[in-house]
């Protein structure tokens, strides 16, 4: 496959030409020389026409989409795009841009609705569900979009999750045409999907609009991501696509990360699908392994291994330290949670070292506290409304009753435990301690109600 981004940066370099443009270090340097900006030639990213309009093409092809937009500044960026292009179509039909959401969205999700005053109806899961996963059965979906007073115009969700689990994005998908509703997806940590021996990808499985962070599972840059655009979808969206990335992205885009989102395409058509299908078995076996030797094994989604190690009296986070002490780092741990992002990259030598380390820890007495309840807050005011609202600093302990302000996580998971405009309870305020979140932006007393 062609490769036109990473083939003119790399002519444009070999001419040792003199760069009277970006960036300031002119080009001195092993990565630098590949590193350019907009010049002649080297196309626009949300104007293209050029090379990486080819680039797009093939990436689309790929994928199988009607068409697949570049990011390179993450899938931040694809979401907020996402919610535009539903503000234009509701404006299209009259309506108002009303989002049903699985409560496990992205921090970016809420603040990407807060800008653009899209009002959120949430969807929660079944009981036990904790803050990370919100997969609730058909049958579950179906009860809480009936109970809601309006229709919405579009169903938001995560597939799959920061613990691999995966929705049944078919079965949604059935419920949103039933409801003339459009299908959301946040497939920021699924990418490869489409490259397993049979497709998994959200696109495939019936998403309208999908974003897939290209850099969290496939040989790309950090920034990386796509925003991608079924056959089905309006057409007023792969129409404007290019405006709504370019409304919140910067005009300085990496061309580091274009190259590799373009280099990424060469290796997703030859290598990387034999490579994956090659090491499926290998994650299968260490996971049957761990589970053998008491681990349990959340994550159905194939080249995530999620672990729940309270059994083996470790908290997440404590047995991460101890792995990191062996120089082994995983991508995410909680008290309850240790998650390991994996590759064939990596290949069978690393997938056993993983596995001996884990199973190599002593086991200890069971540890028997339990994550609460999450909470259903009250919605006191909107998104908007609260996100842009006088506000103050408060120990989370102080804040029984008021109203959060703008939702405080860490990233990783970046889930909040409530978003603006909702008040804190006694349910929020366990969770908040549980989680180690100890200060809350909330609105001054003045605003609230």
């Amino acid at each position: 496959m062609e490769t036109p981004i990473c083939d003119f940066v790399r002519t444009y370099a070999d001419r040792e030409p003199l760069r009277f443009h970006m960036p300031g270090h002119k080009g001195f340097g092993p990565i630098e020389r590949l590193d350019i900006t907009e010049i002649t030639g080297a196309d626009v990213l949300y104007s293209a026409g050029g090379i990486i309009q080819k680039s797009r093409e093939n990436a689309a092809r790929l994928f199988g989409t009607k068409a697949s937009f570049y990011s390179t500044e993450g899938s931040t960026l694809c979401i907020r795009a996402m919610l535009f292009l539903l503000c234009r179509y509701a404006g299209e039909l009259g309506r108002r841009p009303l989002l049903a959401a699985c409560r496990n969205a992205h921090r970016s999700f809420v603040t990407g609705c807060a800008l653009l005053d899209i009002p959120v109806r949430w969807i929660y899961g079944g009981a036990g569900e904790n803050l990370l996963s919100c997969c609730p059965s058909p049958r579950e979906l179906e009860a809480q979009l009936d109970r809601l007073e309006e229709r919405p115009l579009a169903l938001y969700v995560t597939s799959p999750d920061y613990l691999g689990q995966t929705a049944d994005l078919p079965a949604i998908r059935a419920i949103c045409r039933k409801r003339e509703m459009l299908l959301l997806v946040d497939n920021a940590h699924g990418a490869y999907l489409r490259f397993l021996p049979e497709s998994r990808h959200p696109m495939d499985l019936g998403a309208d609009l999908c974003c897939d962070s290209a850099h969290k599972t496939l040989p790309v840059l950090t920034g990386g991501a796509y925003l991608h655009i079924s056959h089905t979808a309006p057409p007023c969206f792969a129409q404007g696509a290019e405006d709504a990335l370019g409304l919140f992205a910067s005009t300085s885009p990496s061309y580091l990360i274009l190259e590799s989102l373009d280099r990424a395409n060469a290796l997703l058509e030859e290598d990387f699908p034999r490579r994956l299908a090659a090491f499926l078995p290998t994650v299968e076996q260490s996971k049957e392994r761990l589970q053998a030797a008491g681990f349990e094994v959340l994550s159905r989604e194939p080249m995530k291994l999620c672990l729940k190690t309270k059994a083996l009296g470790w908290e997440g986070s404590a047995l991460a330290a101890r792995l990191e002490g062996k120089g082994i780092y995983s991508e995410f741990s909680d008290p309850d949670h240790l998650v390991f992002m994996l590759s064939p990259l990596q290949g069978e030598a690393a997938m056993e070292r993983l596995t001996e380390a884990l199973l190599s820890v002593e086991r200890r007495s069971p540890i028997d506290r339990l994550p609460p309840p999450l909470p259903r807050p009250r919605q006191v005011m909107g998104l908007k409304e609260a996100l842009f609202a006088p506000r103050e600093s408060l120990a989370a302990e102080a804040c029984r009753g008021r109203i959060l302000a703008e939702p405080n996580v860490t990233c990783p998971p970046a889930v909040p435990v409530l978003v603006c405009g909702e008040e804190i309870d006694e349910a929020a305020l366990a969770c908040f301690r549980y989680y180690g979140i100890s200060r809350l932006q909330v609105l001054r007393d003045s605003h609230t109600t």
